[in-house]
């Protein structure tokens, strides 16, 4: 694993190799604040050892969904009193559903990467102990970390971080992969990446939740993408239209089969807003 990059002013990003997850480290005059923390125990660690090289000032952390990629990795990182922002519905997630959506995804790996697996299977869970439902401001160290929420998206609960021209995203930007819609809603994802592109200027760094960095157009581009699907939803419910073939339409099918098999999420997902099904019940 290759350590973290400085990518502005302060501003730290790290690829892992397992799913390509970036975590982004924001270092502080007396504190610092880590966006998402991977997926085990021994991914933790390693991250921890990438941290240590850049900074060894008091870390806060940032879960921007519930995910496992994306804050199994808490417990091993926060201390007792480690300060852990996150989503009302990211805790909640966690909180209520953590196990099971922990066993799924353990089976889901099982194939792929057995140790992984098993090890993700045996991972305590650590939900968020600060909740942010629409903004908040972090200090660490007279440095300002804006945390907020513009809508649904990739989940119910997607978190972004800005620090001065650094957008971090999550989930709700992915670049080198399809978006993932399996807990998605996709009638409100491209409102959410419209307020993230209105909210960009030309210089600013999108850290997106997988992948390279991306820019301000790419927003634009992810938005667009969306809406398209948004459409072809709306329409297709309307019509009564077969979940693959209305899949097989979208653009997300240059993907291959990924692209496939998340469109066909999509559309199920979006019939069910369509057909007025509350949150809790979307599967």
């Amino acid at each position: 694993m290759t350590g973290f990059t400085e990518i502005a002013d302060g501003v730290f990003v790290l690829v892992y190799p397992f799913l390509r997850v970036n975590c982004t480290l924001i270092r502080g005059e007396t504190g610092a604040l880590l966006v998402d923390t991977l997926s085990t125990g021994s991914q933790a660690r390693e991250l921890h050892e990438a941290v240590l090289a850049v900074t060894t000032k008091p870390l806060g952390i940032v879960n921007t969904h519930f995910h496992f990629d994306h804050c199994f990795g808490n417990a091993t990182l926060a201390g007792p009193a480690t300060p852990i922002w996150g989503h009302p519905e990211c805790a909640r997630e966690l909180r209520e559903n953590g196990r099971a959506w922990q066993r799924a995804w353990e089976q889901e790996l099982l194939a792929e990467d057995e140790p992984t697996a098993r090890e993700l299977g045996l991972t305590a869970i650590k939900p968020p102990n600060t909740e942010v439902g629409r903004e908040d401001l972090i200090d660490i160290g007279g440095r300002l970390v804006k945390v907020s929420w513009h809508g649904r998206g990739h989940t119910a609960g997607d978190l972004v971080v800005r620090v001065d021209d650094v957008l971090v995203a999550g989930d709700l930007v992915e670049e080198g992969a399809p978006p993932g819609f399996a807990d998605a809603f996709p009638l409100d994802w491209p409102e959410t990446v419209r307020a993230l592109a209105q909210s960009a200027g030309p210089d600013t760094v999108v850290v997106p939740g997988h992948g390279e960095l991306v820019d301000a157009e790419f927003l634009t581009i992810a938005h667009d993408e969306l809406a398209a699907l948004d459409w072809l939803i709306r329409e297709a419910h309307r019509d009564g239209g077969d979940v693959a073939k209305v899949a097989a339409a979208s653009s997300l099918c240059r993907w291959g089969e990924a692209g496939q098999r998340e469109a066909e999420h999509a559309v199920r997902r979006g019939y069910a807003q369509l057909d007025a099904a509350t949150p809790n019940t979307l599967s």
